[in-house]
């Protein structure tokens, strides 16, 4: 599918069609690390929304798929208010043309309601625990046949990431295994892959992290970026949750928040933990090497500061599992030269 250009007049037309007239005033908001953009609008009436603009709008995959026309956001969207899980409402849908026109939830996502307020820190994690909970228990009779459930972390996905840190977070760094830790290196990735591929799964968002969580001024939690949901380790989410790239938390603070999530699923608190660890080794490498790609790939620079914190996550959980794992332990010994220490 051709990629649209920014048309300001598709733009107004939108927001004429929801609030009777063109917007009084628009505003570019700063967006993230993918290719959509997002402009704050004020209706003739003093409305608020956001116009979420799709340059690429569906992938050239989803668009061959006869059955499947639709954004992915828009399936998801749909599938998440089914759940009764708690998201931006859709005040006119322009798909076709890049655009859609969302409530404006503010600046209040996780992060930065955690910078002004940090104590609530521990109240807003403990409900984004449960929510994430609940949401998993409410989505799981309902997602069969639908866009989640054609899409999974698979083995072959999970391995892609861990050469994505391999390739970007070392070697795009001037960081280069030696030939026989190479070797093993790719014999432990793809062991890692394949036992994160058959852990027990859910519906996860797949971001599940401050940046793309809203926080109401009730306290109520509210999801966006959930485009991508997949089927994948159902502790996927809660390690985006607890060990986010862009924030610190205290081991003690995360495993209080892991004791209540599988209190909430009726799971050991153990067994949680080590998923918990398992999946963090395997997603923060991926996030360390994103971070180097996306500056430099896409030219976007802000997201480097993040690659030292998220690699200090990756040591910190295989010192968690240590000799408990013979993969994680040979792939620890290889990898320890190049991860910052743990302060």
């Amino acid at each position: 599918m051709q990629a649209k250009t920014f048309d300001r007049a598709t733009l107004e037309a939108l927001v004429a069609r929801a609030f009777g007239a063109p917007p009084a005033a628009v505003e570019s908001m700063v967006g993230g690390a993918s290719s959509r953009k997002y402009f704050r609008v004020t209706g003739p009436n003093g409305e608020r929304a956001v116009v979420m603009f799709v340059p690429d709008g569906l992938t050239p995959e989803e668009a061959s798929k006869e059955t499947n026309t639709r954004w992915p956001f828009l399936e998801v969207h749909d599938l998440l208010v089914k759940a009764r899980i708690d998201v931006p409402r859709i005040f006119a849908d322009a798909s076709h043309d890049g655009y859609l026109l969302l409530e404006d939830l503010g600046d209040r996502t996780l992060a930065q309601v955690l910078e002004r307020e940090p104590a609530r820190k521990e109240a807003l994690y403990r409900r984004a625990v449960s929510d994430l909970v609940a949401a998993q228990l409410h989505l799981a009779p309902i997602v069969p046949g639908t866009i989640v459930a054609s899409r999974r972390f698979d083995e072959e996905l999970l391995r892609w990431e861990i050469d994505h840190f391999r390739e970007w977070a070392l070697e795009a760094r001037g960081i280069t295994l030696p030939a026989e830790a190479r070797a093993r290196f790719e014999r432990l990735a793809t062991a890692l892959a394949r036992e994160v591929a058959a852990m027990p799964t859910a519906v996860v968002h797949r971001d599940y992290q401050s940046r793309n969580l809203m926080v109401r001024e009730d306290g109520a939690i509210v999801w966006i970026d959930f485009q991508d949901a997949l089927i994948g380790p159902r502790v996927y989410d809660l390690v985006a949750l607890l060990n986010d790239s862009y924030q610190v938390f205290d081991p003690s603070f995360v495993g209080q928040r892991i004791v209540e999530a599988a209190e909430a699923q009726g799971l050991r608190p153990d067994v949680l933990a080590f998923e918990f660890h398992l999946v963090t080794v395997q997603r923060k490498l991926k996030d360390a090497g994103r971070f180097v790609f996306i500056d430099r790939v896409k030219g976007n620079p802000n997201f480097l500061p993040f690659v030292e914190p998220t690699l200090v996550k990756v040591r910190r959980s295989m010192a968690a599992i240590g000799t408990k794992h013979p993969v994680i332990e040979e792939l620890a010994s290889i990898l320890d030269p190049y991860l910052p220490a743990d302060a």
